[in-house]
């Protein structure tokens, strides 16, 4: 069981009942597709963060965009909250119905509306996963990078402007989603962004809603950059004798302007739990998993100036993986880390942090708060996209001993502050949703919630998409 909603977050808990006829009109619209039972509520009503709310009174399970924008219509008419639902991968309390309302499951909207391979793009409907889209384009030679490691779907990816294991190279969702189609709070449906690769034309309303959570809008279906497969691969894992060792070779290979596609970083814990779940042999040492796409010649240069580098630092035991086949392997030991971690503590949830930094402080901010977790007895792991800065300790912890709990969110809140003084972020990828909102306003300032508050309120005047988020109203 999750830990109740924490005190601090106690006012977003301020449900707002939906009205019998609303219910009456959604279930003589949708029938069968608008459930009130209460499994289908419950698993609307969690995601993977440790903190419980109350679920959503009813379920929409929606197949178009006039589905959505009928459902806003009537939330708006009586002023209920609607709250977007993907695949419930999301890990801030994003899709916790804190103030009551009607979760809109978009995840039969899973269609690959247009292949447009001479231009480089895709349109998909917000409800198919990142794997389903590379599976539709794959035969055209084609590929999208963007890889939070779980199977997200792209709108979720969007609200909570994702990135992942290639954004080092590839760059996050906000820099490769080029346009959208979006359901207003008021039912309207409107577009944003073209498939043109640049434009001046008027505010960018597409790059406002990649990132706003479902707060300001759902958005039904994305136009997406994709990119040529490399003509070569090669992946490649070295272990070091200390973390600092490993962060501060993935520093100097940014430096030195080495394009490198994947640097993600494993402690020696999180080898340890993807050993246990995947039945590998990896040396159990704080580990570099590191990724090189090119061609052929330019791979191996990138590989041989990596190697020598990790060199320097104390790096060994370098273990290539060249077929498909080896590489699939380790991508998938590395993107079931979170749930290989859980298994070292069977029966915990986590609490898990994902500051970015600028590259220069990150050995600093990865080796303090490793020593800090150490020091308080707190059982953990680190992985991290450490190509870009950003890096991730889940604490484990016993959802029945609520001091682990405080442990853990006190050993956070020591990272998230350490992580703005040296003028990083709160989040690099999870998005603030509602465990993160205090942060926020640290990070931000007062003057900048304030704008954030006047645009909600100018786009959302009832204050009916996914209430309770980001930051109070």
């Amino acid at each position: 069981m999750n830990a109740p909603l924490p005190a601090h977050l106690l006012p977003q808990l301020s449900p707002r009942a939906v009205p019998a006829a609303m219910l009456d009109a959604l279930k003589a619209h949708f029938k069968d597709r608008c459930s009130t039972a209460l499994a289908v509520r419950e698993q609307h009503g969690r995601d993977e963060s440790p903190i419980d709310a109350p679920p959503p009174e009813a379920v929409v399970f929606c197949e178009s965009t006039e589905d959505v924008a009928a459902v806003v219509k009537l939330a708006d008419r009586y002023a209920v909250p609607v709250i977007p639902f993907g695949v419930g991968s999301s890990l801030e309390g994003h899709l916790l119905a804190v103030q009551g309302g009607v979760s809109i499951d978009l995840s039969r909207m899973n269609k690959v509306i247009a292949v447009n391979a001479e231009d480089l793009t895709v349109t998909v409907q917000a409800g198919v996963t990142r794997m389903r889209v590379n599976e539709e384009i794959r035969h055209t030679g084609l590929f999208f990078p963007i890889d939070p490691g779980a199977d997200a779907s792209i709108g979720g990816m969007c609200a909570t402007r994702a990135s992942g294991t290639n954004a080092v190279r590839y760059g996050t969702m906000r820099e490769n989603v080029l346009g959208l189609k979006v359901v207003t709070s008021q039912g309207e449906v409107i577009h944003t962004g073209t498939r043109a690769r640049k434009s001046s034309a008027g505010y960018d309303l597409t790059r406002l809603m990649i990132g706003s959570e479902g707060t300001l809008g759902v958005m039904t279906e994305i136009t997406l950059r994709v990119y040529p497969q490399p003509e070569a691969v090669s992946a490649a894992t070295c272990t070091f004798p200390s973390i600092d060792a490993a962060v501060r070779t993935t520093i100097q290979i940014i430096q030195m302007g080495i394009p490198i596609a994947r640097c993600e970083l494993l402690d020696r814990f999180a080898v340890q739990a993807v050993n246990r779940h995947a039945k590998l042999s990896l040396t159990e040492a704080p580990m570099l998993l590191m990724e090189f796409h090119g061609s052929e010649a330019s791979v191996a240069e990138q590989a041989a100036t990596v190697q020598e580098i990790a060199s320097e630092h104390g790096g060994e035991g370098f273990q290539w993986a060249t077929t498909p086949e080896e590489r699939k392997k380790l991508w998938t030991a590395r993107h079931h880390a979170y749930f290989a971690g859980l298994q070292m503590k069977p029966g915990c949830r986590t609490v898990t942090t994902d500051t970015c930094v600028p590259i220069s402080r990150l050995a600093e901010s990865v080796v303090m708060a490793s020593e800090e977790a150490v020091s308080a007895g707190l059982q953990h792991y680190i992985v991290g996209h450490v190509g870009d800065g950003n890096f991730h300790i889940a604490y484990l912890v016993d959802p029945n001993k609520p001091e682990e709990r405080e442990i853990a969110e006190r050993l956070n809140e020591a990272l998230v502050m350490r992580a703005l003084a040296m003028n990083g972020t709160c989040t690099g990828e999870h998005g603030i949703g509602l465990h993160k909102m205090r942060f926020l306003v640290s990070e931000a300032g007062a003057g900048a919630i304030e704008m954030m508050r006047t645009v909600k309120r100018a786009l959302d005047p009832k204050n009916i998409m996914n209430p309770g988020k980001i930051f109070a109203l």
